[in-house]
């Protein structure tokens, strides 16, 4: 095992809590602890780990699986070691099932804990260097397709031939040679994010940063310290100095998503950044200079962004300098066909699907489809449907159900004779569709936020709202 790594462990008793750090130390590792799943969490947030080793039982019941749940959410390339009391088989195997890399029941003594440590930190390092291996093998592939001249490696998952996607490859082909800032519109899903990234990776800041704040996930202060960063004790719970986003993507691009979401105070914060090139963190009273190109997006048209009461016109105006709206899915089905193999192409190894090509009449219900979702609904409907196919071709009956107007997957509601309660048979389409995304993400809400295409803070809201557990 080459070097040390850094280890936090979370546990609500003090005696096993410190017992393993001791024991950590003694290998020669980095140790971090806490006494509960908030307390963790911040410090994986602040600090990062390599390994998170938690207690399944803690004073919640839930705990030691909502800290599982929540290190693989944010910090995906952290392994998790979860303890389990004699005989909760069945909590272990729920836990390797989210994503534990293993588990060790108590009692246990020093040298069995110290030698399953080692074996997962040697196979952490095996698995980051073949990552890194396989990371090399895609530049130097993306390099010689762009050398050859392939047009979907130029402008990344930016897929198809259609007269209204080609306009946008122009647009950004044209405008990333500058360093103006640009208001990207468009529906949720229709890849608004993609074109940002074009721009970044075309332009003279391409080896600089590319750093992404989805504005309408955060509430109003915790936005402002993404953003602008803070000082220590500029608030409860802000225990040391952290730069925000605008200086983490000093020299590269910003990409603000959602941008309309945000309330009046942090845009006047906003407003002063793009006028000056240069903020003050949360609590702070140093002026810090930032050389920032801002790509902002919203899925509110232009005119209803302006029209409204909540979006400064000023502000406004500084981000729709170069504008350019992104087309829906239904307004270029010619480019469903290029889309369908690219999704194939993509998610066969995580499907394990045999999967190779798309039978044409898959491919004509696809089209027929209006796609309310747009290019993020055609890549979940493609994964599903590869997760289902047995043979090497798509067929039609591998497809779920689509239904133009309910959306792919739910239920028509049908108008009976004594009419129906329009409300409640929305509200009820609602919790079932954010029932399906918790349930597919493993009651990850980051994730299931954005297969519904809605903020984070939304979806808390409707959460408590149906009393979903």
């Amino acid at each position: 095992m080459s070097g040390h790594r850094q280890v936090l462990i979370i546990d609500d008793h003090d005696a096993i809590r410190e017992g393993l750090e001791l024991l950590m130390r003694r290998r020669g590792h980095k140790t971090f602890s806490a006494g509960g799943r908030d307390e963790g969490l911040r410090i994986l947030e602040e600090a990062g780990a390599d390994l998170v080793i938690t207690d399944l039982k803690m004073a919640r019941a839930d705990d030691g699986i909502r800290v599982l749940k929540e290190v693989k959410t944010s910090s995906p390339n952290t392994d998790v070691l979860v303890i389990t009391a004699h005989g909760t088989v069945e909590r272990a195997v729920e836990a390797m099932k989210l994503g534990a890399c293993d588990f060790i029941s108590k009692p246990f003594s020093s040298e069995e804990f110290g030698i399953k440590v080692d074996r997962i930190l040697r196979e952490r390092d095996e698995r980051l260097r073949l990552q890194q291996e396989n990371l090399a093998l895609r530049v130097e592939n993306t390099y010689l397709r762009s050398e050859a001249g392939d047009d979907s490696t130029q402008y990344g998952e930016m897929v198809g031939n259609s007269e209204s996607i080609s306009r946008v490859k122009r647009f950004v082909e044209r405008v990333a040679r500058s360093d103006s800032t640009v208001m990207v519109y468009g529906e949720s899903g229709t890849g608004k994010e993609l074109v940002a990234r074009a721009i970044h990776a075309r332009s003279a800041r391409h080896k600089g940063p590319f750093v992404r704040v989805n504005c309408g996930a955060l509430p109003e202060g915790l936005l402002d310290s993404e953003l602008f960063g803070h000082e220590r004790g500029a608030f409860t719970g802000a225990a040391k100095r952290r730069r925000g986003r605008f200086e983490l993507a000093d020299g590269g691009t910003l990409f603000l998503d959602e941008i309309s979401t945000i309330s009046p105070a942090t845009q006047v914060r906003l407003l002063r950044v793009l006028q000056e090139r240069e903020l003050e963190r949360v609590g702070g009273e140093d002026t810090i200079a930032v050389d920032v190109r801002i790509v902002a997006a919203t899925n509110t048209p232009a005119e209803d962004l302006l029209a409204g009461d909540g979006f400064r016109e000023d502000l406004y105006y500084r981000l729709h300098v170069v504008p350019v709206t992104v087309p829906p899915l239904r307004d270029r089905k010619d480019d469903i066909e290029l889309l369908a193999g690219h999704f194939i192409g993509k998610l066969r190894a995580r499907t394990r699907s045999g999967v190779t090509e798309i039978s044409q009449d898959a491919l004509s219900r696809l089209k027929e489809y209006d796609w309310p979702g747009n290019v993020r609904e055609l890549e979940n409907v493609i994964e599903r449907a590869l997760v289902l196919a047995d043979g090497e071709k798509l067929e039609e009956g591998d497809l779920p159900l689509l239904a133009n107007g309910a959306g792919a997957g739910v239920s028509v509601v049908n108008l009976g004779e004594e009419g129906v309660d329009l409300g409640r048979a929305v509200e009820g389409m609602e919790e079932r569709l954010i029932r399906q995304a918790l349930a597919r993400t493993g009651g990850a809400k980051a994730e299931a936020a954005r297969l519904l295409s809605i903020p984070k803070s939304r979806l808390y809201y409707k959460i408590e709202k149906y009393g979903i557990d």
